[in-house]
């Protein structure tokens, strides 16, 4: 982005009609989760834009009882930052339903599924979606069965983390044995599924549209993308254009859009897609309250279709004026 560019980006401001219909918006951020910390990131820079843009918003670090925080509600509309359980798992959403308070991004239902692994993967097979072969795991025992019938290497992760926390790439028993139990500290529920060598790809959501897809290399510290490539490596790659031909880019950005739609989601969000040595695109997971930190993949795919990161979170606020039950 050249200087004026970026200078005309930056300029960006919300229609004044529009400002007085949002009213005085909380971005609710932090939390109790494994990724409060990337949260607060998430949640300063959103309020950031926001301001920029001539919005009437504050921050709400939310901690403890989340129905604390609706209690005597000083606001209009939440703007969700919440990463993780309690913020991105329909715990929030459907307290804000309840209240009658409106809310960005998904609602109660797709919310809790997209943030189960496990149950997002059954919706993917049911239908007819491509997804990598899984099991559950419920104990260091089904280790050996497992190996058998799924193809090495695996990926063991707890089902309801985000951030990639937890996730481990095993190739033997031992291993399966030693990543079960680190992800079963996290989450009763465990999903091994066989892992796809091959590029990875992501996919952001706005608005019922793909936009641009990127490509992720970690660096060779990083066996896959994790957390640390997600947030704090300063020499992970990402490729915008993608790499791929334009009519594989389509398919990948159709299958995205797909995912999204038949988990339920709403305005928007990401899906994280492998694809094999064959060419076949092979579904992750969804993401309904993805990460906008300085790292992070939705603002980077925004700004190649040349919107800018103020418009990003004022395009996504301004869907919660409508009823979505309407």
């Amino acid at each position: 982005m050249s200087d004026m560019q970026h200078s005309e980006a930056q300029a960006y401001q919300a229609d004044p009609e529009l400002v007085r219909a949002l009213g005085r918006v909380a971005v609710f951020m932090g939390g109790d989760s494994a990724e409060r910390e990337v949260s607060l990131k998430s949640g300063r820079a959103i309020l950031a834009a926001l301001v920029s843009a001539g919005v009437d918003a504050y921050a709400e670090d939310v901690r403890g009882c989340l129905l604390k925080a609706v209690e005597n509600p000083q606001f209009d509309r939440v703007f969700i930052a919440l990463h993780g359980r309690g913020g991105e798992d329909g715990t929030l959403q459907a307290i804000l339903s309840q209240a009658g308070i409106p809310y960005t991004g998904s609602e109660t239902l797709a919310s809790a599924l997209a943030m189960d692994k496990l149950r997002t993967k059954y919706v993917f097979e049911g239908c007819g979606l491509p997804t990598p072969k899984f099991r559950i795991m419920s104990g260091a025992e089904e280790a050996v069965q497992i190996v058998d019938q799924l193809r090495v290497p695996l990926s063991v992760k707890p089902s309801r983390e985000g951030s990639s926390i937890g996730i481990r790439k095993v190739h033997t028993v031992a291993e399966l044995v030693e990543a079960y139990e680190a992800a079963a500290a996290l989450d009763s529920l465990v999903l091994v599924e066989e892992w796809i060598e091959g590029p990875e790809f992501t996919v952001s959501l706005l608005q019922d549209r793909a936009l641009p897809a990127i490509g992720l290399s970690a660096s060779t510290e990083h066996i896959f993308y994790d957390y640390d490539a997600k947030y704090l490596a300063d020499d992970t790659r990402y490729r915008i254009p993608c790499g791929l031909v334009p009519d594989d880019e389509m398919r990948l950005q159709q299958l995205a859009l797909e995912a999204f739609r038949v988990v339920g989601c709403r305005t928007w969000g990401r899906v994280d897609i492998m694809q094999d040595s064959d060419g076949k695109f092979w579904l992750l997971e969804v993401n309904t309250v993805p990460g906008m930190t300085d790292h992070s993949l939705v603002p980077m795919a925004a700004r190649a279709a040349g919107i800018s990161f103020e418009e990003l979170v004022v395009r996504i606020l301004k869907d919660s004026l409508e009823d979505p039950d309407a």
